[in-house]
């Protein structure tokens, strides 16, 4: 069973920067494709970036592209989300997501982790 694990939130100043982390575990290989996502107060669940285990080209959405960065270390299993220049509207809770082979969706989750930017 794969397991996620986020890491990495706080309360953070505008401007300021964090960087989270995804440790995956049970079983995730280069088919799979890991996702970050973002879920405000009363908002839905929003898409940030993603990227593949294997090589291939990360997508990220408007809203964060060019602060957000996303990185793998495969040998650590582990994804990150370098998140720059933040925002107050960036508040909410970060979930890390994998994607399967075989998934027509995200079929796993971490526990999501808190990221508050306030001064």
């Amino acid at each position: 069973q794969v397991q996620l694990v986020e890491s990495g939130g706080g309360l953070v100043q505008p401007g300021g920067s964090l960087r989270l982390s995804c440790a995956a575990s049970g079983g995730t290989s280069s088919g799979f494709v890991m996702g970050w996502f973002r879920q405000a107060p009363g908002q839905e669940r929003q898409f940030l970036p993603r990227i593949s285990w294997s090589s291939g080209p990360t997508r990220y959405s408007d809203p964060v592209k060019g602060r957000f960065t996303i990185s793998r270390d495969n040998a650590r299993n582990t994804v990150y989300l370098q998140m720059n220049s933040l925002k107050p509207e960036d508040t909410g809770v970060y979930y890390c997501a994998a994607q399967s082979p075989t998934m027509s969706s995200y079929g796993y989750w971490g526990q999501g982790t808190q990221v508050t930017v306030s001064s």
